[in-house]
């Protein structure tokens, strides 16, 4: 964690709170970072925060996936120099798609390409995650409903994406969606920096004040006739930078002071049927 920091950032880091999700040997539980000291939790922080007790170092604990969503929503086309370089022309709405649960990786795992012969290429986004059950919001009330937010990558397989003309899919594999490390609440995010490094050459840099669509706009539009649950997850799309990701790379995102959400990549083993050589 970088502990740098000066004026209004400053404020924020001190105002933030921040959680997540821990592995200690067999056991996971979400808990609340305080310092150096993991505060466990009863409950998922998005339900409630109610404290055990217990207190565990930071250092003891394996950081794991901070989020348990019933809807991982994704939005495309939210920043105007990512879509002129994907060559789109705006929709004059957002573009939403689902992505798969089962794609949520943690900081620190390995994304797996499913398909090597394929471009496959890196998103660095914010993502927010939800704090109350939601439905038909109006923009001015969609950030009560907000718990808060944390980093996300959204994999893609351009060579899916571009011959079966729809997201779910292509962006959807085990792994695709690495997040975290952790979810940091009491924080604005109107304009914070958003970046991505690759093999640490900064590929990735904007800030969230030029996103198309406000995080209250998403929330609101993606909550028209479409109940959004506590802890579901939403990611707001990505800047202009995008580019292939290969063996051995690693991937450093980050938003303002946050913790870094880093990955490396490799290729996916295949499944073998029983009895398969």
């Amino acid at each position: 964690m970088d502990l740098r920091r000066s004026g209004t950032a400053a404020t924020e880091m001190r105002k933030m709170r921040t959680f997540g999700g821990f592995r200690s040997g067999h056991r996971f539980f979400y808990g609340e970072i305080r310092g150096d000291e993991v505060r466990v939790l009863k409950n998922p922080f998005w339900n409630d925060i109610e404290p055990t007790g217990e207190i565990v170092r930071l250092t003891s604990v394996v950081v794991d996936v901070p989020v348990a969503p019933s809807k991982l929503i994704a939005v495309g086309l939210n920043y105007s120099d990512h879509i002129a370089e994907m060559k789109r022309t705006p929709l004059g709405t957002p573009l939403i798609w689902f992505k798969s649960p089962n794609s949520l990786l943690p900081h620190g795992g390995t994304i797996e390409i499913a398909f090597p012969e394929h471009q496959t290429d890196f998103e660095a986004e914010l993502a927010i995650v939800i704090g109350k059950s939601a439905k038909n919001l109006l923009p001015e009330r969609a950030l009560d409903f907000v718990f808060g937010y944390t980093i996300g990558l959204d994999i893609s397989d351009r060579d899916l994406q571009k011959t079966e003309k729809q997201f779910g899919r292509c962006k959807s594999f085990d792994t695709y969606t690495p997040i975290g490390p952790f979810v940091y609440a009491d924080v604005n995010v109107n304009d914070v920096s958003l970046e991505l490094r690759q093999n640490g050459k900064l590929r990735q840099s904007t800030r969230t004040s030029r996103m198309i669509y406000s995080v209250a706009q998403i929330i609101s539009f993606a909550s028209q006739s479409l109940t959004l649950f506590p802890g579901d997850v939403i990611l707001t799309g990505t800047p202009a930078g995008v580019g292939p990701i290969h063996v051995g790379d690693e991937l450093e995102a980050t938003i303002e002071n946050w913790p870094r959400l880093r990955n490396t990549v490799a290729i996916a083993s295949k499944s073998r049927s029983p009895g398969e050589k």
